[in-house]
């Protein structure tokens, strides 16, 4: 039987705290209070422990987890109370050292987003059902069983680890879609097909509309949540695009307040209008349980009047009054190349947006993705070092017109960034390119007054102006001069569909500044660094076949 003399007890367990006891190395015996800030204290010693980044292992995937990004952290009054536990365990404190474990906080919603990224590429997606569609022939898409993060076992592997392991392994479980293939082909039977199977009219104040089944299988949208329970729902946006001309036959487009003409010292404001049309939200929901039903099928629809969202007396609050900066670069194959189509495209997106005081703009989150249904086609894109088709390619010009635009209105640089090749038809370092949706262009508007972004296109240009009222006399660029530079090689790639040849370019990196004045005088400069790698001298060439041996 374990014994415990008097004098030890009294030594031991006299304090709330029994002297001994150590959290992180850290001293805390003594009362209640002394521990709180003695541990405090302590912690506040390791800040630099405390903050470092956490390596977590995802099956064969590791993260760098912050920990103020997930609550990471030690709660102090908690980890006291359970040394003050122990102190009433006469056993636990002989045989338990003095060593207190700290008690951790995590956020596990938190951790799960921060350890996402990871998780996508290390476990086995799950295939969530849903119903896709072959023109108008529904095709299924049955659910298949993945893996996920173990949000429990990970938020407990990571709080026990941290400060102790220099790697910690979470755990990843089997997770299966709640929908089933039964429940596909149910959706198949009961809504895929006969939403298909004839045109629906849509009566109108002003005459029957018709949407065609092509149209049905356009907007309607049979897909699954997270969990993986199937519904059908039709998507207000798709069906107007899809009822594109017939929706026309109906409505007026209301036309917002914009900029015509002018010298480029006076706004000449062309007055907005009001339109009329139709709800496609309403429509939208209404048509659903419709498309269900065989043999003849109508449903109404509600017409509307719509205001312009920027009306003229706006433009005139927003002190809109005069142009502040223009830029133009050109491009070659006229209006009928894929590229300069993918330019004309994005600069119509854009054309007429305001950017209001303190407001941030992103060319992203303006015009969405940037693929076939949006009208996008493809044309040369840079992807691993080398010009390939890709959807959308030529967006970077628009990138770099808007971007020099703003960098001349003196709007606040937030994100671009430059090609890795320099092209000459740009200006060197002031320029960007843009990818959906990893790569933006962002800038914010810091000026007292409201942006119109204004775009113009001919046959080989594209040009942004933004309108407001002036607050630099002049802004300026002044290059140093290129340093560090790198002829290109000759690279020969195989010959067809996705080679493209290049002359190569120079590789350099070279200083921008960009100077504000007012006044008469300079207020301020900005410094833009960029180094471009060398552009390879890429050939293609017909694959040489192998040499057979002569008998």
């Amino acid at each position: 039987m374990l014994t415990v003399s008097g004098a030890f007890a009294g030594n031991a367990f006299g304090a709330d705290v029994p002297r001994g006891a150590k959290v992180l190395g850290i001293a805390i015996g003594g009362s209640r209070e002394d521990a709180q800030d003695a541990l405090r204290t302590g912690l506040a010693a390791k800040a630099d422990q405390l903050s470092a980044p956490v390596t977590v292992r995802v099956g064969s995937q590791t993260a760098s987890v912050q920990p103020q990004d997930v609550g990471l952290n030690i709660d102090v009054d908690k980890t006291v109370d359970a040394a003050m536990a122990r102190a009433r365990n006469p056993i636990a404190t002989v045989f338990g050292g003095g060593a207190v474990p700290p008690v951790v906080t995590l956020d596990e919603a938190r951790l799960a987003t921060s350890l996402a990224p990871a998780v996508q590429k290390a476990a086995a997606a799950m295939t969530l059902p849903g119903v896709t569609f072959d023109g108008t022939t529904p095709k299924p898409v049955y659910p298949k069983a993945g893996q996920a993060l173990d949000g429990a076992g990970a938020a407990a592997a990571v709080r026990e680890g941290w400060l102790r392991d220099s790697e910690i392994k979470v755990p990843l479980k089997d997770k299966a879609p709640a929908g089933t293939q039964a429940d596909v082909d149910r959706m198949i039977a009961e809504v895929a097909r006969p939403a298909t199977a004839a045109p629906v009219t849509v009566t109108t104040p002003r005459g029957n509309l018709t949407v065609s089944p092509k149209a049905v299988a356009a907007s309607l949208v049979i897909s699954s949540d997270a969990q993986g329970r199937l519904s059908a729902r039709v998507d207000a946006a798709k069906l107007r695009k899809a009822m594109g001309t017939e929706l026309a036959r109906v409505e007026t487009q209301p036309r917002n307040a914009t900029i015509g003409g002018g010298d480029g010292t006076t706004a000449q404001v062309v007055a907005s209008t009001g339109g009329t049309l139709v709800d496609t939200a309403k429509l939208a929901n209404d048509l659903l349980p419709v498309l269900k039903q065989t043999g003849p099928r109508t449903v109404p629809a509600v017409i509307k009047d719509v205001q312009p969202a920027t009306t003229t007396g706006e433009l005139a609050e927003l002190g809109i009054k005069e142009q502040i900066s223009s830029f133009t670069t050109y491009f070659t194959g006229g209006l009928s190349n894929p590229r300069s189509k993918n330019i004309v495209q994005i600069a119509k997106e854009v054309d007429g947006a305001i950017v209001r005081p303190g407001e941030t703009f992103s060319l992203n989150g303006h015009t969405g993705p940037r693929g076939y249904a949006e009208g996008y086609h493809d044309a040369p894109i840079i992807m691993d070092g080398k010009l390939i088709p890709g959807v959308g390619g030529g967006a970077s010009q628009f990138t770099t017109t808007i971007f020099n635009a703003s960098y001349y209105a003196g709007m606040q640089d937030v994100e671009h960034k430059p090609h890795s090749y320099y092209f000459s038809r740009y200006p060197a370092v002031i320029e960007s390119t843009i990818m959906y949706p990893s790569l933006d262009l962002k800038f914010t508007n810091t000026s007292p007054y409201g942006v119109l972004i204004d775009t113009s296109y001919t046959n080989k240009s594209v040009t942004v102006s933004m309108w407001s009222t002036k607050v630099y006399d002049s802004i300026t660029t002044q290059y140093d001069p290129k340093r560090d530079i790198v002829e290109p090689e000759k690279k020969v790639l195989e010959d067809g569909p996705t080679c493209i040849a290049t002359n190569g370019s120079q590789g350099f990196t070279q200083d921008a500044w960009r100077i504000f004045r007012k006044d008469g005088r300079e207020i301020k400069r900005e410094k833009f660094t960029w180094r471009y790698d060398a552009e390879p001298q890429f050939v293609c060439e017909a694959k040489t076949p192998p040499q057979t041996a002569k008998p």
